[in-house]
């Protein structure tokens, strides 16, 4: 009787008002079967946590803005459909941060996989990429802007930057270049309503709206030029 009190007594146990809860099987077996329970959560972290991680961490906030003002440009505000946008953005932002991707795989989550390295290092080793590819597109204007706003300590080196200062300077940074490439798009679709706005007006033609003669137009010009080749080629090229 009192082996088996011992054995009880080993058992974790958490106990509260009303309720009580026994962690049984402690051992070897009951180890293994938290550890794996554990990983399963953590994988279900992660996983709930992709799409935040996306958008904050990677090129497609810059892509999907740019795609999205270009059928703004062209006077089709849903045509290409959202489902295509951001499939298309989705992509893009695959094929630019295809580098720190394989780095990412390289470094820290084939060894994690094989039982080379453990979850804690995974993670800082898995990251370094991907901070590196936010250093070299976030201006230094918005770091300084996120760490005055933070009230931390002025980092000395780029080791020294937290994520927490760094991710919303680069998401920042995305929007101001996102804005910047999207005024360019919109400036040859500008001209076209200028011009055909003024033709209506000398012909008289005060009824006609410009935009059903100017659309049609904008399109044969995208078209002529590949235009969707073009954007693609020039948006990926900002990442280099």
């Amino acid at each position: 009787m009192f082996g088996s009190a011992c054995v009880y007594a080993a058992e974790p146990t958490l106990s509260g008002p009303g309720f009580q809860f026994r962690l049984s099987g402690a051992g070897t077996a009951g180890a293994g079967e938290l550890s794996s329970a554990l990983k399963i959560l953590l994988g279900l972290t992660v996983l709930s946590l992709a799409p935040a991680i996306l958008i904050s961490m990677t090129s497609f906030i810059r892509i999907v803005i740019v795609l999205s003002m270009l059928r703004h440009a062209m006077g089709m505000p849903e045509t290409p459909p959202n489902t295509v946008i951001i499939s298309l953005a989705l992509f893009l932002t695959m094929f630019s941060m295809s580098a720190p991707l394989q780095e990412v795989n390289k470094q820290a989550f084939e060894p994690f996989v094989a039982g080379k390295m453990a979850a804690d290092k995974a993670v800082r080793e898995g990251i370094k990429p991907i901070r590196e590819f936010m250093v070299r597109q976030t201006r230094e204007q918005d770091l300084a802007l996120m760490v005055e706003l933070s009230k931390a300590e002025q980092p000395s080196t780029i080791d020294d930057i937290n994520l927490v200062q760094l991710i919303p300077a680069f998401m920042l940074s995305e929007l101001r270049s996102a804005f910047q490439i999207g005024f360019v798009i919109f400036l040859p679709f500008l001209l076209i309503d200028l011009i055909v706005s003024s033709a209506l007006m000398s012909l008289g033609m005060m009824m006609v709206p410009p935009a059903s003669i100017s659309l049609p137009l904008k399109i044969l010009m995208f078209v002529l030029i590949d235009g969707w080749n073009l954007v693609v080629r020039s948006l990926l090229g900002t990442f280099s």
